[in-house]
């Protein structure tokens, strides 16, 4: 082993020199973290010498060896370009994506992404994706997230259930999430419906899971009802973290406890619901370096694929999937964690 020194990042995007022993220790405690928090296997040594050999190059990747290309679909395709104050119309922004970019799916969605804000104007929504789906090739998904957050009061029906946990009040802080997810259920339904009949090719649920398990049970029985409904539906679900947040404790789908389930456990319980495509987080953190990052990610995605019956399209965007949370991600970042992950997992789709 020589001494050379090795250029790669931290999980904020800042620059980072590694020696060669020093990039391997990383890719060896990132795998380990992994497997003992999630009670799976880590990552073979030909994996971690993969690993070494992606970011100990002086280049990053350009690309995947040929038959091992995936897919690439997207959230909020829309609003990633409104945040840069670009002043197109979101119709164009999806053909942007689509002719420029050659994005394999794009999505619809409203500036207020989310399905409780989008059930008032849903009927105008309707006519934008009507317009979309005549100007675009690719497969266009609506989608939005389930923010349960936002049912809760002063703007939403029901008591804040943080609030009154602050105040020890546990029993009723669990009544209200529970109350939150019969209304948010009902909003997704509705709102899914009206925009599959309108020629939507699939619905997306982005961020599943933000606001812990009552987020994740919501979505989950929304998805069982839209397949009851509609049967060739795609759904798309992205999930928001790692690991379910306990916000209520001692909620269940299917039996299965759904706080601290993690990317493995929880593309079960999507499956059961009638999910077609699982996205699947994992947090990159700021402090350790990208390396240390990509092994733990790899290591979950990998216990994820092998466990997963339906296509797995891992989220690869700032502050996940070994991305630094940055708000516009350094290239050779992006582009090392994304070779790792298809070249290692097998998984279906970025």
């Amino acid at each position: 082993m020589t001494n050379k020194k090795i250029l790669t990042r931290m999980g904020d995007g800042s620059s980072l020199e590694l020696s060669e022993a020093e990039l391997k220790q990383d890719l060896e405690e990132g795998t380990k973290d992994a497997a003992d928090i999630g009670k799976i296997d880590p990552l073979t040594q030909d994996e971690l010498d993969h690993l070494f050999d992606i970011y100990s190059s002086s280049s990053p990747p350009g690309h995947v060896e040929p038959g091992n290309e995936v897919i690439f679909s997207y959230d909020t395709t829309c609003n990633e370009i409104q945040r840069n104050l670009l002043p197109i119309d979101r119709t164009q922004m999806l053909q942007m994506y689509e002719k420029t970019l050659g994005a394999d799916t794009v999505e619809l969605g409203h500036i207020d992404y989310s399905y409780k804000a989008i059930k008032p104007i849903v009927g105008y929504e309707r006519s934008i994706l009507e317009q979309a789906l005549l100007i675009t090739t690719v497969p266009v998904l609506y989608g939005a997230m389930p923010n349960l957050g936002i049912y809760s009061q002063p703007d939403g029906p029901v008591p804040n259930p943080s609030e009154l946990m602050s105040e020890g009040k546990i029993d009723e802080a669990r009544a209200a999430s529970e109350e939150a997810i019969e209304y948010a259920v009902e909003d997704m339904v509705f709102v899914a419906s009206e925009l599959y009949e309108s020629g939507a090719d699939g619905i997306d649920f982005d961020t599943t899971g933000a606001a812990g398990d009552p987020d994740f049970l919501a979505t989950l029985r929304a998805v069982e009802i839209l397949k009851k409904k509609y049967p060739d539906m795609c759904i798309e679900m992205g999930m928001s973290g790692e690991f379910v947040l306990g916000m209520h404790g001692n909620l269940h789908y299917e039996d299965i406890r759904l706080a601290g389930l993690f990317p493995h456990e929880q593309v079960k319980l999507a499956e059961k619901a009638g999910v077609t495509i699982f996205g699947p987080v994992i947090n990159t953190t700021t402090t350790d370096s990208c390396a240390w990052n990509i092994a733990r990610v790899v290591t979950f995605l990998k216990a994820c694929v092998e466990k997963s019956s339906i296509p797995v399209h891992a989220n690869m965007g700032m502050g996940v999937g070994g991305v630094p949370l940055n708000s516009i991600p350094p290239i050779d970042a992006v582009a090392r964690a994304s070779k790792a992950v298809v070249d290692i997992t097998q998984l279906d789709g970025l």
